[in-house]
């Protein structure tokens, strides 16, 4: 796929598409990840089922517009809205909206993971005219409030993160990327060590991680107040996975209840990822999807 470029102000924001025709889907990343962590494979399944896909690198990461590292500060702090934003989450709501205008879509299925579910939130909050659905996953309420949200962190998979060696090669880039993939990942469903290592090196070539992009992303999310989530009348579904380890799945179903006329839909043994055996499943389980509904636990 080529890359392709698209401007929000001083922000230039690099995507791809899949596909040509069908129902346009726009695909938002989560925290610190390139757009190449929506698996390709994933990516034209969903252009079988009948979708006309772009994915795109948020600000800040990958082959779009990088920030300078603020002078102090860390993610918890940002997260409290203790850290400067460079820019805010309306900008990177903006970044979405301007692949959709150089695409030439007027509105668009949009389905987030993670940070990427707060932006859709947002997205379908500030302008509602240009979101068709929503797909939520692996989130929590936009809205929520600092310590509400540190209520559905799971603390425990930082440990992890802590016995990460700091790395001095690129090679020793892949395996942390690897590694933190592997934390956050579904512990009811094999690993996909090659598509993992694969994705990992592609990024590495892209663009090296820069540590402080998720405080800047933290900081941005923090920046602005969005009105309350019972605004949104897109057709929602939230997908949760059970056993994901860094967030708990009350965080999405609480934002399923406080979204008119959304659905929850929990999947056991799914991680902070998801997994290919679920694809089909979720990608069926997407509003006004072109495929038939198929049957996860729905709560």
């Amino acid at each position: 796929m080529a890359i392709e470029y698209a401007r929000n102000g001083d922000a230039t924001i690099a995507y791809e598409t899949f596909g040509e025709t069908g129902e346009p889907l726009l695909l938002i990343m989560g925290l610190d990840f390139q757009m190449v962590w929506w698996p390709d494979a994933f990516c034209e399944r969903l252009v079988a089922a009948g979708y006309h896909v772009a994915r795109f690198d948020n600000r800040d990461t990958g082959l779009s517009t990088r920030f300078p590292e603020p002078a102090d500060g860390g993610p918890w702090r940002a997260l409290l809205g203790g850290t400067r934003p460079l820019y805010t989450v309306k900008d990177m709501i903006g970044d979405g909206l301007a692949v959709m205008d150089a695409l030439g879509w007027t509105d668009a299925h949009v389905m987030g993971g993670s940070l990427g579910a707060a932006l859709a939130q947002g997205m379908a909050l500030l302008h509602p005219e240009r979101v068709r659905s929503l797909t939520l996953c692996m989130g929590g309420p936009a809205t929520a409030g600092p310590l509400r949200t540190l209520r559905y962190v799971r603390f425990g998979i930082f440990r992890e993160f802590r016995k990460l060696p700091k790395p001095t090669t690129p090679e020793q880039e892949i395996d942390n990327l690897v590694a933190i993939y592997r934390a956050i990942s579904s512990p009811g469903f094999p690993f996909p060590e090659e598509w993992a290592r694969e994705a990992a090196t592609v990024s590495q070539a892209r663009a090296p991680r820069d540590p402080r992009t998720t405080q800047r992303h933290l900081a941005a999310g923090r920046a602005v107040k969005l009105p309350k989530l019972s605004g949104i009348t897109a057709p929602t579904v939230v997908v949760s996975g059970a056993d994901d380890p860094l967030f708990d799945p009350r965080a999405g179903r609480d934002l399923a209840a406080q979204i008119p006329g959304a659905r929850f839909v929990l999947y056991p043994g799914m991680g902070h990822n998801l997994p290919e055996e679920l694809w089909d499943d979720v990608i069926a389980q997407m509003p006004r999807s072109p495929a038939a509904h198929g049957g996860a636990r729905r709560d």
